[in-house]
């Protein structure tokens, strides 16, 4: 049984069982402000520690923003650029959910701790004032009872009535005591339970409140994390490839080193040890430098270093060269000896040691000097290649339609297709047999002796064989650099030029290849081969450069892309030739945010409410993963988003203007150059022939200061120089600033600088 009830007629009895009742009523206040108390100090010890845990996570979150990956090469893809703004983007996130944090132990305060030390100081404070009145009460009521009860009765009669009227007041305001204590106490007894508990209710609605907040951010954070899963999957995928053929590099350069020498056609480079000659009787010393021969102006260039002594460079000392004589160990007891004439000291003999033989032979052959040359110095892919001699010749075009038709007939479903490779032996045997013109024609399609992995392989291998890669060397730069930079729209007009300055019998097979990869691609619920995949398996074989570098292999990942646009737009770019080509080769790209800045994409939003501008992924389709064994790489199934769904935004048909504004062309002060506008530029030929035309035509005269024009694309400032501005705005005043790219103009009382490609004159 709980507690019992206090009657208000047992006030009038004070019996030891009331007093006994009274003193559980007690007992139990005691017990309730004892646990007040206790859960306050801990509430608050709570609180502290939210609050360490909410600095912690925000110097985490700043430790996350501030960090930056740096990349290997010149540029980086979407994927990458992803990538490298996720670690903002988790700051951002962290720092939302502390946001939430701190406001719900704000909240907490407010709701439970205040409310429940105010109950515990109003009210059971109140009750124990009242129970040290109550005792009190008592002391003198029974002190004065006791009194009057001892008093002797031989008193006189009116001493003792004023005793009894006395005693009388005492007990009547002693029950009045009584009363109102018993009242109180059964009262705190009744209120605790909402008082206490209404507080509690409260501060896990709070708790709820910033749990639900929580389920918000990460329901807005789902979508980007997908992306960005696929961003890490497709860089996973790459970097395979990239180390398999950094090893390969690396193997071939560690069985002949000499034959990977730094040297071009301009100059050449090495260490070399130089006699430094001193007066008697100190003789000479010889000095370890790292000299770059200038072929064409002879100009040797030396400078000091010693990596035992940290790497400290000295100063650079520059000669002429006159001749080169290798210098005999008759002459000098040292071997690898050379001796240079020098054309700013006439009659200084400048005597230097190479490291080796080879080493010796190198210079020599790069100084021209008499020593026989016997070492070719540019190793080149070419030379790599497969031994089976491959042409592109009518041959080869014929095994490629035989081949194709073989694996869209015999196995296009079958999974891993074209990773999963052949016996060697049996590939090599395959191809030379299928482009041996004496050899009778074999029909693939119907033949059981060749499976579709020996089919794909020889296919891959007779491209690989070619002398030149399909794409050619010539083209290889100006591929790389199309992909490296710009809208995925610009990309794949820039990739259509280009595959129309390829040689007719190049264009013809690519154009082939690129019609049965996308036929490859749509059954890639099957055999699980994306045009990402194909991308990474195809982008060696069919692009490659002269030369074979660790920075060169940096750059497959963009022959990737380069391959992917090819099979996506396969029937726009090799159905028709484009009718314009905008964006020259050598002219530099624009590159396109792939979303929109943090602070636009966050802007007006709630606390704690995370909104990622969404990237324009569709119809991704995650495939199971299948142990396979793999040719350049081993590749998820996933979908790409290095090209940002570039299909989907080239098929649009272009109006006469762009709803996309162009790249600000000018740098404003205080700026780097900056690119605003949409998700994606496209700098097509409207765009071109707007802008053109604001540059040749109208482009105001330097002494006309009253010209109007008007805005044809929203910019918003990004410096205090700058206006923003809707589309339609007038502006008055405008003039040519003296940044270039920039006009100057008043809107609405106030000048400044305006892109000048997005305004027309009126």
């Amino acid at each position: 049984m709980g507690l019992h009830p206090l009657e208000f007629s047992e006030c009038y009895l004070d019996s030891p069982g009331f007093r006994d009742k009274i003193k559980v009523h007690e007992a139990e206040l005691d017990k309730t402000n004892r646990f007040i108390k206790e859960l306050y100090k801990d509430g608050k010890n709570l609180i502290n520690a939210t609050k360490q845990l909410g600095m912690a996570q925000r110097k985490f979150a700043q430790c996350l923003g501030e960090f930056q990956f740096e990349y290997i090469g010149d540029a980086k893809t979407d994927d990458e650029k992803c990538i490298d703004e996720s670690l903002q983007e988790f700051s951002i996130f962290l720092k939302n959910l502390e946001d939430q944090r701190e406001l719900m132990m704000r909240n907490i305060t407010e709701t439970l701790m205040k409310p429940m030390e105010k109950f515990r100081k109003d009210h059971l404070g109140v009750v124990r004032a009242e129970r040290k009145k109550y005792e009190k009460e008592t002391e003198k009521y029974y002190s004065s009872l006791e009194k009057l009860l001892n008093m002797s009765a031989r008193k006189k009669e009116p001493q003792l009535q004023e005793a009894d009227i006395q005693v009388d007041g005492m007990r009547q305001h002693f029950q009045e005591e009584s009363l109102d204590y018993v009242c109180k106490l059964q009262e705190i007894q009744e209120r605790k339970k909402f008082e206490c508990v209404e507080p509690m209710l409260a501060f896990f609605q709070t708790v709820f409140t910033f749990y639900h907040q929580g389920f918000e951010l990460a329901n807005d954070f789902d979508h980007y994390k997908r992306a960005l899963q696929i961003n890490i999957q497709n860089t996973r995928n790459r970097f395979e490839g990239t180390r398999s053929e950094v090893n390969d590099l690396m193997k071939k350069i560690r069985e002949a080193p000499q034959e990977y020498r730094q040297t071009t056609p301009i100059s050449c480079e090495g260490y070399l040890y130089v006699q430094e000659k001193r007066p008697p009787p100190f003789g000479s010393s010889w000095v370890k430098r790292y000299c770059t021969f200038v072929k064409e102006q002879k100009i040797l260039h030396m400078v000091t270093f010693d990596q035992r002594s940290g790497g400290k460079i000295g100063e650079t000392e520059s000669v002429t060269l006159k001749s080169c004589l290798r210098k005999t160990t008759d002459m000098l007891d040292r071997r690898f000896c050379l001796d240079l004439d020098i054309t700013d000291r006439p009659g200084t003999v400048l005597t230097v040691q190479a490291l080796s033989e080879d080493d010796h032979k190198f210079w020599m052959q790069a100084m021209g000097g008499k020593e026989p040359i016997g070492h070719y110095l540019g190793r080149t892919l070419s030379k790599e290649r497969g031994t089976v001699d491959a042409q592109l010749d009518d041959v080869g075009l014929d095994f490629m339609k035989n081949s194709i038709s073989a694996i869209e007939t015999r196995g296009i479903n079958d999974q891993g297709l074209y990773r999963v490779v052949g016996v060697s032996s049996r590939v090599q045997k395959l191809l030379s047999l299928m482009i041996d013109e004496k050899s009778n024609e074999v029909d693939l399609s119907t033949s059981e002796d060749w499976d579709v992995k020996t089919i794909t392989s020889a296919l891959k291998l007779y491209l690989r064989s070619l002398p030149e890669p399909l794409m050619t060397y010539g083209l290889y730069k100006e591929f790389i650099s199309l992909a490296k930079g710009g809208s995925p729209e610009s990309r794949i007009q820039a990739v259509h030029c280009l595959v129309h300055n390829l040689p007719e019998k190049n264009r013809q097979v690519l154009g082939l290849l690129m019609k049965h990869l996308a036929n490859v691609a749509a059954h890639s619920k099957q055999n699980l081969m994306t045009e990402a995949n194909l991308g990474v398996v195809f982008g060696p074989t069919l692009m490659r450069p002269q030369e074979e570098t660790v920075a060169a292999i940096m750059d497959l990942k963009f022959q990737n892309i380069v391959v992917e646009i090819l099979i996506e737009q396969n029937e726009k770019i090799f159905a028709d030739a484009p009718e314009s080509c905008p964006l020259s080769p050598d002219a530099p790209a624009f590159s396109a945010p792939t979303r929109l800045s943090k602070k636009q994409s966050r802007q007006n939003r709630p606390l704690a409410v995370y909104n990622p501008q969404a990237l324009d992924i569709q119809n991704v389709a995650v495939g199971d993963s299948s142990n396979l064994a793999t040719d350049e790489t081993s590749m998820g199934s996933n979908e790409s988003v290095s090209s940002q769904s570039s299909s989907a935004s080239a098929s649009e048909t272009p109006t006469e203007r762009s709803d996309h504004p162009p790249p600000k062309t000018g740098f404003s002060p205080g700026s780097h150059s900056r690119a605003i506008g949409a998700l994606f530029s496209t700098p097509g030929t409207s765009g071109e022939n707007q802008s053109s035309a604001t540059s040749d035509k109208e482009k105001p005269d330097d002494n006309v200061t009253s010209r109007k024009a008007k805005a044809v694309y929203p910019c918003e400032a990004e410096h205090d120089s700058e206006l923003s501005f809707q589309v339609g705005a007038i502006f008055n005043a405008v003039t040519q600033s003296r940044e270039p790219g920039w006009l100057e103009g008043e809107l609405e009382g106030k000048r400044g600088l305006i892109p000048e490609n997005y305004v027309e004159f009126l």
